[in-house]
């Protein structure tokens, strides 16, 4: 289909332009869509690599090249800068996908002269919990050579969005061709000490491995993908709908006679439903966890548990359901309505949060999800409006029945109704 349209817009420009024209806007064409640097992004820089990538967060990529004859991996990896006083950093992590263990080169200003400077870092568990400050040492991998070069050259200034460049030469382990790369930036150097990153999304989510020989991403960055992608799902549908449902089914259907019993089959099947949903939504997102130990969502981690805490008791609460004639009864009733809302409050909360944690702040998604809440909502008022008419009028017509006003008028109508039967019968 590209080659399609590449040919459509020839033959247009062929008809519609001068030949002058037509050459230099033609050449233009292929240029863009031929050029190495644009298909490839970065893999041509001062010298060329044979793969490149772009990483999936911070707008930050890498090119490489790798030699299998002696496992040499040449890379230079492209970041850009947070603060003029911040740092840039990019590692590998032998071991597994995180922050944790990894070996990296940290490029920052130097603190006495302003330029540019490159020092190696490990990546230890005291750091990640902030118990010590980041301190250089030697790196315990084979590496060959570093260096790090601003954008623009010599005359170029460290600022807000400058661009920066990491090359190194490292040996590789023997047949490994698969590594976890890491990467990261900040606001601030204490020294020649680099501060704890932001903790946002897109910060948390630089860790992806790669196969250099293939040039392709592995597997489990993929079925991670999925996964994410299916928790969400069953979560929003489970927690931050099918529950309101629920709930809504309870409130504005138990006092109508046409409705019983069938509305307390209803919402108990769909609390049922949305509560094992969400259960198995909350299993994927534990095992979510455990495939990314270096990415925390702490907050929306506590709603998680709170709501799957809240749905359980609610659950279990079926099951200790007093007759209508027990004096317990109302208890059990405040309990129930009060765990209840409060479940379905926690769980919207989280879905939002979930939201903003798999990037969807502002997408269509959100809006959505927001459309259908408010849709939701619109109809708790409505029905809220027509409960309170309702049960205002049945107040009304108690008062006048204790006062004897109805049943007079009741009487009243009837003889007036059998004096007009009797007057049309003679």
């Amino acid at each position: 289909m590209i080659h399609i349209f590449h040919l459509n817009l020839s033959l247009f420009l062929a008809f519609h332009l001068s030949p002058p024209n037509m050459n230099m806007i033609l050449q233009l064409i292929l240029f863009i869509l031929f050029s190495p640097a644009v298909v490839s992004g970065h893999c041509t820089t001062t010298k060329t690599f044979q793969k490149c990538m772009t990483l999936p967060s911070q707008q930050a990529s890498i090119a490489w090249t790798f030699h299998p004859r002696n496992s040499t991996l040449e890379l230079v990896f492209f970041g850009t800068f947070i603060s003029p006083t911040g740092w840039v950093g990019w590692g590998i992590n032998p071991t597994s996908p995180e922050m944790t263990g990894t070996r990296s080169l940290i490029a920052f200003p130097d603190p006495n002269s302003g330029q540019i400077v490159l020092l190696p870092y490990i990546l230890d568990p005291t750091v990640k919990l902030q118990r010590n400050s980041l301190l250089s040492r030697p790196l315990d991998i084979h590496l060959l050579s570093s260096s790090a070069t601003l954008y623009g050259g010599k005359m170029a200034t460290i600022h807000d969005g400058a661009s920066i460049r990491i090359y190194a030469t490292l040996r590789l382990v023997p047949n490994k061709t698969k590594i976890h790369f890491v990467w990261n930036r900040g606001l601030y150097v204490q020294g020649y000490s680099p501060t704890i990153h932001p903790t946002t999304m897109n910060d948390l989510s630089s860790v992806l491995t790669v196969d250099v020989l293939s040039g392709t991403e592995s597997n489990s960055h993929n079925n991670g993908e999925t996964l994410k992608l299916i928790h969400g799902i069953m979560n929003g549908v489970s927690w931050g709908i099918l529950l309101p449902v629920g709930a809504v089914t309870a409130r504005y259907f138990r006092h109508m006679q046409a409705a019983r019993p069938t509305w307390f089959y209803a919402h108990a099947g769909i609390q049922l439903t949305a509560f094992l949903l969400g259960a198995a939504g909350f299993g994927i997102g534990i095992r979510l966890g455990e495939m990314s130990p270096g990415v925390v969502y702490g907050f929306h981690r506590k709603l998680g548990f709170a709501a799957l805490s809240l749905g359980g008791l609610q659950t279990l609460a079926l099951l200790f359901r007093p007759k209508t004639t027990n004096k317990f009864r109302k208890y059990w009733k405040s309990y129930h309505h009060f765990v209840g809302y409060s479940c379905v409050i926690v769980g919207i909360v989280n879905v939002f949060q979930g939201l903003e944690v798999m990037g969807e702040g502002r997408s269509y998604v959100k809006l959505g999800y927001c459309l259908s809440l408010s849709t939701l909502i619109g109809i708790c008022v409505a029905l809220e409006v027509n409960s309170w008419v309702m049960f205002c009028r049945k107040a009304k017509e108690e008062k006048l029945r204790r006062q004897g006003i109805i049943d007079h008028h009741d009487k009243d109508s009837q003889s007036s109704k059998n004096n007009i039967s009797s007057s049309i019968l003679l």
